[in-house]
């Protein structure tokens, strides 16, 4: 499934293609999405300017004109892509907006989990959004935050900085990339985490993000890009997919372990 940094490089590959453009015309080939779509969104959308795209967690969100919003969720296999209307239509091709450059915003997903969702300006709160936790780029996440969330908690760090209700976007692999980086197991009580190791979780947590989106991503199966093309962060990782391979710091083996039914990666040295 396509994770914080996924999801911010199809935000910023889509920007250039729909901010401040008009929708022409939307059709509505497959509604049965993980939610139906509306029957009226084509009405809706019709002759709309889109002002801007943004992002909170995985969810993208293409803010009108009008105030009403549109939330798009890639789901497992989803994908949008900006493309010439000579493009032939696939299979999955579920969804297309025609802009008035003439190009076509196009949602292709197999699986049929992602979502496009009408949010009209009147409701302030999404219930999809409701409850997530700060963003990891902004100033509400910080080594205090995570230090004062953390006490008395006894769930494995992991487990605690990939609940999105503490902080969006640590997902799987960023996770575990970051725990490597600021040298804490990943099996550690968060309860028991020292101020100093929540200011470093924070920090790296923060970097290894960032460097995903930089890089496009992390490609696992079905994420690509709006332009098509696949994210490459999968070459820099340090511990994630690398059990009995040596640590790139100290040569011990990295191991593999199962934590809250999700593989987990670690050095046994670098790691305490």
């Amino acid at each position: 499934m396509p994770e914080l940094p996924e999801v911010e490089t199809v935000r910023r590959g889509l920007t250039p293609y729909l901010q401040h453009r008009r929708i022409a015309a939307a059709t509505v080939r497959e509604p049965r999405l993980r939610w139906p779509i509306l029957a009226e969104l084509p009405a809706k959308l019709a002759g709309r300017r889109v002002e801007r795209i943004d992002r909170r967690g995985k969810y993208l969100i293409v803010v009108l004109d009008s105030g009403d919003r549109v939330i798009l969720h890639l789901g497992m296999s989803g994908r949008i892509l900006v493309l010439e209307p000579s493009v032939p239509l696939r299979k999955h091709d579920h969804v297309d907006w025609t802009l008035d450059s003439g190009r076509i915003m196009r949602f292709h997903d197999p699986r049929r989990f992602g979502a496009m969702l009408w949010w009209p300006a009147a409701e302030t709160e999404h219930l999809l959004l409701r409850g997530m936790g700060p963003e990891p780029f902004s100033d509400a996440f910080d080594g205090d935050y995570l230090f004062r969330l953390s006490r008395g908690r006894s769930a494995a760090v992991k487990s605690f900085v990939m609940d999105g209700r503490i902080v969006v976007g640590a997902g799987n692999i960023y996770a575990t990339e970051a725990l490597f980086r600021a040298g804490i197991r990943p099996t550690r009580a968060a309860g028991k985490l020292t101020r100093a190791d929540c200011a470093r979780l924070a920090a790296h947590i923060r970097e290894v993000l960032a460097e995903a989106v930089e890089l496009g991503g992390t490609t696992l199966r079905d994420f690509a890009g709006a332009d098509g093309a696949s994210g490459y962060f999968q070459q820099a990782l340090s511990v994630y997919g690398r059990d009995g391979e040596p640590c790139r710091v100290c040569a011990s083996p990295i191991r593999r372990i199962v934590i809250g039914q999700r593989s987990s990666f670690y050095c046994t040295r670098c790691q305490r």
